[in-house]
């Protein structure tokens, strides 16, 4: 059975605003509808992903999604949201992250079948890199007054002072966007445009467009997204070390699968419904079974796991589980030694790290312990915690503290991993 797709998006908590009628149109027939993209990088992270599982949710329920890459646009830069200009990009770079992108996308969204509604992805460049300034002052400019432009909040913050003012060029930007949403509707029949809230004023002036180039009868809609944020008000998918992106060389499964875990309780009831493809009943569950006891994070859990699975693989989130659990369960000696090196240091990334030399190899466990390296204060120290059987070495128990350390228990041919106690890890590099 077909999903409603308003229906659908409503008890997920992920419409902000729809325009009157586009409820009907999509209950009437297949539509087709449109989400940009801003290509300034070459992935998504994990900002973009809302507006993606849209996408998704509107394949699913029956409808065919178009994800359009802004290249002319990301030439300009859009004012929304932004109190600075952006940077501009060339068209190399531009078609370098238009394909990355794709193969992000293509992870979610059907690209391929022969399905009626299989996706689109097309970029405004194509369109727009042949269009005079003449032609489109004279066919588009004209069509929408300056004081309908100036009454979009995106344009008010920046003349009452946020930022340096705002330049023509992004001025013009709701305009391109309109002229992309005509092109579409002319080119797609395309009829509705998705996306975040603070892009309701582009969007607007893209229905508005349609209806003075087209007629009153030529019927397009807009439908928005909530921004999305934290509990606490700061902002979504922004950790200490910048964007958690969704591509492995840029953050990788381990710190991904660890950000969705760290999520407050709040948080996760939230994003559980946004960011992943379980039905209502099974959230309602995991919900409640939360409520029941919130330590032992059963929504953190199964929402880290899903969208890792999803982005990456479930071979992935496996080695991310496995490593995760080095730090915070009972892993052997052997999970340990299969994690790859930048996983390795990722994980032990907060915990006291030394140096030793490569001739300090051979030596007692208990001399590179408590005298080259200060994880005991002392030999006495390290003697009896060994008799009391809390140390351990790469995620073996010591039980002679004389014994040698050699070649052999290095991790990846440089690493020691020395614990004390549950919870005291010191990672020693050998150089």
């Amino acid at each position: 059975m077909i999903k409603d797709f308003v229906q659908e998006l409503e008890w997920r908590g992920m419409i902000h605003t729809i325009m009157p009628g586009a409820k009907e149109q999509l209950q009437k027939e297949m539509t087709t509808a449109y989400l940009g993209i801003d290509p300034t990088a070459d992935s998504l992270h994990i900002g973009h992903l809302v507006g993606v599982m849209i996408l998704k949710h509107f394949q699913m329920c029956g409808h065919r999604p178009i994800a359009l890459i802004g290249g002319a646009t990301g030439m300009i830069g859009d004012p929304s949201g932004k109190s600075q200009e952006r940077n501009l990009l060339d068209e190399a770079t531009l078609r370098h992250n238009q394909e990355a992108i794709k193969n992000q996308l293509a992870k979610l969204i059907d690209f391929d079948s022969t399905a009626e509604n299989h996706a689109l992805l097309v970029n405004n460049y194509d369109w727009m890199k042949e269009f005079s300034f003449l032609d489109f002052a004279r066919d588009i400019g004209k069509c929408i007054t300056v004081n309908y432009m100036m009454a979009k909040d995106s344009v008010k913050k920046r003349f009452n002072g946020e930022g340096d003012g705002m330049s023509f060029t992004e001025f013009t930007y709701q305009l391109l966007q309109g002229y992309d949403f005509l092109h579409l509707y002319n080119e797609y029949n395309c009829k509705v445009q998705l996306g975040g809230a603070d892009q309701w004023g582009n969007i607007t002036t893209g229905t508005e467009l349609i209806r003075r180039k087209l007629g009153s009868e030529a019927e397009a809609f807009a439908i928005t997204c909530p921004l999305i944020t934290k509990a606490d008000g700061t902002k979504f998918g922004k950790t200490e070390s910048g964007n958690v992106w969704l591509d492995a060389r840029y953050t990788s499964p381990y710190k991904f699968y660890q950000f969705w875990l760290n999520v407050s309780d709040d948080d996760a009831k939230r994003y559980i419904k946004i960011f992943t493809l379980l039905d209502r009943d099974t959230i309602e569950k995991l919900i409640a079974e939360h409520d029941e006891a919130p330590h032992l994070r059963v929504l953190q859990k199964r929402l880290a796991e899903e969208i890792t699975t999803m982005i990456h693989s479930k071979e992935e989130l496996d080695k991310a589980q496995a490593a995760s659990n080095i730090l915070f369960g009972n892993a052997t000696s052997e999970a340990l030694r299969s994690l790859d090196e930048a996983t390795l240091l990722q994980v032990f990334e907060g915990v006291p790290q030394f140096t030793i030399a490569r001739t300090d190899l051979g030596k007692p466990f208990i001399d590179i312990v408590a005298e080259v390296c200060k994880v005991f204060p002392s030999k006495g120290e390290c003697r009896k915690m060994v008799q009391g059987g809390g140390v351990q070495l790469n995620k073996e128990k010591v039980t002679d503290p004389m014994r040698a350390v050699t070649e052999e228990d290095l991790i990846a041919g440089k690493y020691l991993l020395a614990q004390r106690g549950k919870k005291n890890y010191y990672l020693i590099t050998v150089e």
